[in-house]
């Protein structure tokens, strides 16, 4: 995937049907990439999970489809599709699958002359 200019408007479509889940695997793809924030679809089989980690920087991170366990300063939160959860930046959290789950990862990055 190429980088996507912040100055032009994109229109992602056709991404669930694209990105099935996988049997017994995680995947995922990146579907934006510039300099104000990057967008990252990932699709969990049951079972499937990522360990505890951090990101730099703030992330936003909404369940498209299924359900998640999702670990975050020390405490499980059971989510639902449409849940959202936010994360401060650095902040631990690790996810596991209940069923096959569809999530969207939004990373904010500081735009260009916001600071």
């Amino acid at each position: 995937m190429s980088p996507s200019p912040m100055e032009e408007t994109t229109v992602i479509s056709d991404v669930l049907a694209s990105l099935p889940v996988t049997p017994s695997a995680t995947t995922s793809r990146t579907l934006l990439d510039n300099e104000a924030v990057r967008v990252v679809v990932f699709t969990f089989d049951t079972g499937e999970q990522l360990t505890e980690h951090t990101a730099s920087p703030p992330v936003v991170v909404q369940l498209v489809q299924g359900r998640m366990r999702f670990r975050v300063a020390g405490q499980d939160h059971n989510l639902a599709a449409g849940d959202c959860v936010y994360l401060a930046p650095k902040e631990p959290h690790a996810l596991e699958a209940i069923e096959p789950s569809v999530l969207s990862l939004i990373m904010l990055r500081t735009a260009p002359g916001r600071e």
